[in-house]
């Protein structure tokens, strides 16, 4: 199979390191016009760059704009009015007890992780479905089945995305238009590497052993027993864009690792 984007415009929020990149630089290797996002612009700036020495020839620019805030998502569209694939990948995460959640923590993740992909929706669908094509899609994670005791407000945030892709997909019914969600599992991104980094310093093992440890310490139902990679996750992303992907939709599409104990 070989996935051409050629023509083709994808915007990944997001996209300065991590999954997001690596779903950036995938969708640039197979043709895309990509614009990259993160909220500072020193930061857009070095992973335009990096990319377009990553991979020859590639088209690639940044917008710098926060997307946890209305503001920030309108900027992003008055700089790009238009795409064809929409990766509503940008999230933060990170534990707290449900009792030490303040409404500043979920307001802030709601707006981070579902209104982002909300407004962005919104505002770039309805282009796609003139067109009679386009792509939209939600990074959820393997947290949205299996709510963390010590992430609910993350977990709940994934559910939505869920929630949102699946109504979506059913909204564009017969418009050439997919939406899908994607559900990583433990994935070795930057944020996890520095969270390990410590472990690694301490016990002298490589990065991948102490993330396989990670896993099966907090994920033991883990069927590959390690963690993915941003590429492996990246690869499903770009699939999904694809022309290839017309007949997946409102999906929502596992990378996990085989974590969920589910057969559906």
């Amino acid at each position: 199979m070989r996935i051409d984007l050629t023509g083709k415009t994808a915007i990944v929020t997001g996209s300065t390191a991590g999954i997001g990149y690596a779903i950036a630089k995938g969708l640039a290797q197979a043709g895309a016009e990509v614009v990259l996002n993160g909220r500072g612009q020193e930061a857009v700036d070095k992973a335009v760059a990096r990319l377009a020495g990553e991979v020859s020839g590639a088209r690639a620019r940044g917008v710098a704009a926060d997307l946890g805030t209305a503001e920030g998502c309108a900027a992003l569209v008055r700089a790009e009015p238009s795409a064809d694939i929409l990766v509503n990948n940008v999230g933060i995460f990170g534990p707290q007890d449900f009792f030490e959640t303040p409404d500043d923590v979920w307001e802030r993740f709601l707006a981070v992780n579902l209104l982002s992909g909300v407004r962005l929706s919104r505002a770039y669908l309805p282009g796609m479905a003139e067109r009679g094509w386009g792509r939209v899609i939600f990074l959820s994670s393997e947290s949205a089945l299996n709510i963390p005791a010590d992430m609910i407000h993350y977990g709940v945030t994934k559910t939505a995305d869920l929630s949102l892709s699946r109504g979506l997909a059913k909204r564009m019914a017969g418009t050439g238009v997919t939406v899908n969600a994607i559900l990583p599992g433990p994935t070795l991104s930057e944020g996890l590497r520095a969270m390990l980094e410590e472990d690694r310093e301490r016990s002298g093992k490589d990065i991948e052993a102490i993330a396989a440890d990670f896993v099966m310490a907090n994920r033991p139902s883990s069927i590959i027993q390690r963690a993915a990679t941003v590429e492996e996750v990246a690869n499903l992303a770009v699939y999904v864009a694809s022309p290839q992907a017309s007949a997946t939709t409102g999906a929502a599409l596992r990378v996990d690792g085989g974590v969920v104990e589910t057969i559906a």
